[in-house]
């Protein structure tokens, strides 16, 4: 698990509003192996809400956030560690997780070919025509992701869970297509299903 770096699109622009940051006493306590559950849980909430920003992160911040990564382990350690908190944590690092799920396959020919005969039927499956583009290539799924980062860092959790929602459920329909052209992409109705689980759940505490 790694936070996405997209160079087809661009989120130069995209800055954190000034009301967000870390509280830098519960970053101190934190790194100290001091901090309370309750400061955990409030540090997770800022992490949280920042992490969809983190193209623009000036470097005092990134450093920090950098701190808190290495005291947990790794990127795929910090989601876990947002995961352990209900609300915004646990649906951002479950929302993280579908992301990196998109990046993997967003490239993959069966997954492009079956995305493209699924469209030449169905050109915009329920749920996704104001995200879609006509065209369908490499870029398409790396492009869905982007955009459910975006609705984040909009403050619009619920469209970016619907978006997931309805990628996955697209994901799904076109799995056994995909598997028959390339059959090592025989886990990817699996892993669709139980990332709309496990969106729906966290999504319920928001």
């Amino acid at each position: 698990m790694r936070l996405r770096h997209d160079s087809s699109q661009s989120s130069q622009d995209r800055a954190a509003p000034a009301e967000y940051g870390l509280d830098q006493r519960q970053v101190a306590e934190f790194l100290a192996g001091t901090l309370d559950a309750d400061g955990e849980a409030a540090l997770a909430h800022q992490v949280a809400r920042l992490l969809p920003f983190h193209w623009t992160w000036p470097n005092r911040l990134a450093e920090t956030m950098s701190q808190i990564t290495d005291q947990l382990g790794d990127q795929r350690e910090l989601m876990a560690w947002l995961d352990r908190h209900p609300g915004l944590p646990r649906l951002v690092a479950r929302l993280y997780v579908f992301m990196g799920l998109l990046d993997r396959y967003s490239a993959v020919p069966a997954v492009v070919t079956a995305m493209r005969e699924y469209r030449e039927r169905t050109p915009y499956p329920p749920g996704l025509q104001p995200y879609l583009v006509p065209a369908t290539d490499d870029d398409t799924l790396a492009s869905i992701a982007f955009k459910v980062e975006k609705l984040l860092a909009e403050e619009r959790p619920q469209e970016a869970v619907e978006l997931a929602l309805a990628t996955a459920a697209w994901l799904q329909q076109i799995a056994p297509r995909a598997r028959e052209l390339t059959p090592e992409v025989g886990d990817l109705d699996e892993l669709m299903g139980q990332a709309r689980q496990d969106i729906r759940a966290a999504a319920a505490d928001i």
